[in-house]
């Protein structure tokens, strides 16, 4: 990417905890939550890029986008099925990691990095419809940037695990074959 995209991100990018997240798988097949936050953070560069957004927007939603999934959980644990176990009908389902992450990578992102009410807004509804209605133009972005990339990784992941399952299968086809 553009230098200008590295002196956004730098450090947050080298920040240990951040870096801790190309631990995390994220997507499925071979995909992090660093590779997929760090995708998401050029995707909503070059989208606020080409909507001629002000510099300082591009800023906030690339930093935005770069910490939208920094929730500092692991929510596949069995920690955090105990967690959601605690509620019941709504208020569980409300609990949920898709609905309840945004906010947290939010409180979090903030405590470390020191976000602005449009950046903490952004991040809190990027998984909309899941989460509350975008209320700026950085929210938006961020959003639309996060879909982009969510999809391309998981059609990305699909097509692993067919090839996975197709080199398994292929040889009893052969055999079938006259």
């Amino acid at each position: 990417m553009t230098e200008h995209f590295q002196s956004i991100t730098d450090d947050i990018v080298t920040h240990p905890l951040f870096v801790q997240l190309r631990a995390c798988p994220h997507h499925g097949g071979e995909n992090s939550l660093y590779a997929h936050s760090v995708d998401t953070a050029k995707c909503a560069y070059r989208l606020a890029k080409r909507f001629r957004m002000r510099e300082d927007r591009v800023r906030a939603v690339t930093r935005a986008a770069l910490l939208h999934d920094f929730f500092g959980y692991d929510w596949q644990s069995e920690r955090h099925r105990r967690y959601t176990r605690h509620y019941t009908g709504w208020k569980r389902l409300s609990h949920m990691h898709a609905f309840i992450h945004g906010a947290h990578a939010a409180r979090r992102a903030d405590r470390l990095f020191g976000l602005d009410q449009r950046q903490r807004e952004a991040i809190t509804s990027h998984m909309f419809p899941l989460a509350p209605w975008p209320k700026n133009s950085e929210a938006w972005v961020l959003t639309l940037a996060d879909k982009l990339v969510a999809s391309r990784e998981v059609s990305e992941a699909v097509g692993w695990h067919m090839r996975s399952w197709y080199h398994k299968v292929l040889p009893s086809v052969r055999t079938v074959r006259h």
